[in-house]
């Protein structure tokens, strides 16, 4: 894979690696590249922290590449309280769904913008569920909010329920866990004064990612809860 000469880039997560280095995942449009940073104790390492839009330089060719040079650009986003919990957890949604080396320009500009809103105190939960959304859209997991599995358009007094691999089914009888029309439709239009709109759209999302994230919890939402 060639890799451009300082790309835009953001720290996604970070360890010690031997005596001096720092084992690296990053987000950058080429996707999520996994990278030694030497010396990473000195003053370039003050810089590999998350939400610091960055311009680094890859060398080599294999998965696990070297940081060649990194310089911090832009303006960093500050996030604090909730709104770094939730910047947190948008690393590990990254981690753990991105494959290595998968370009998505796309969710790369969508994150900055993201981070941009959080440091500016904008309500983190729409900014949350459209991250999610547009992460499965595109790795290809997403599925129509304004039909059904069959092609019928969702009826507003209709009950409908997640298949994650195909997409919304209606159902007649009650059971746990339902989404009604009207809450779909609200997300398929991201209007979030449609009261339950929102509290349905985090259910609907934790079960759309469940399946994609393997049975292991997130790190960060248990972190979320603690505090």
């Amino acid at each position: 894979m060639e890799l451009p000469v300082g790309q835009p880039a953001y720290v996604l997560h970070s360890r010690a690696y031997r005596e001096t280095s720092a084992l690296v995942d990053f987000l950058t449009p080429q996707g999520r590249l996994r990278a030694v940073m030497r010396r990473a104790r000195g003053k370039a390492g003050s810089q590999v922290r998350p939400f610091v839009p960055l311009e680094v330089e890859f060398r080599g060719r294999g998965e696990l590449k070297n940081v060649g040079r990194l310089d911090s650009v832009g303006v960093a986003a500050w996030l604090h309280g909730d709104a770094l919990f939730s910047g947190l957890y948008l690393n590990e949604l990254l981690i753990r769904l991105l494959p290595a080396e998968d370009p998505h320009p796309v969710v790369f500009e969508h994150y900055a913008a993201t981070l941009q809103a959080l440091a500016a105190g904008r309500p983190l939960e729409p900014l949350l569920r459209a991250f999610e959304w547009r992460l499965l859209d595109e790795l290809g997991y997403a599925f129509a909010l304004d039909h059904d599995v069959n092609g019928e358009p969702l009826a507003v007094d209709g009950l409908y329920r997640l298949q994650v691999d195909a997409g919304l089914e209606r159902v007649y009888l009650l059971q746990p866990g339902l989404f009604n029309g009207a809450e779909l439709l609200a997300m398929a239009d991201a209007d979030w004064e449609i009261p339950g709109a929102l509290s349905a759209a985090k259910r609907l999302m934790r079960q759309a990612l469940a399946v994609h994230l393997g049975g292991r919890p997130l790190v960060s939402r248990e972190l979320f809860r603690k505090r």
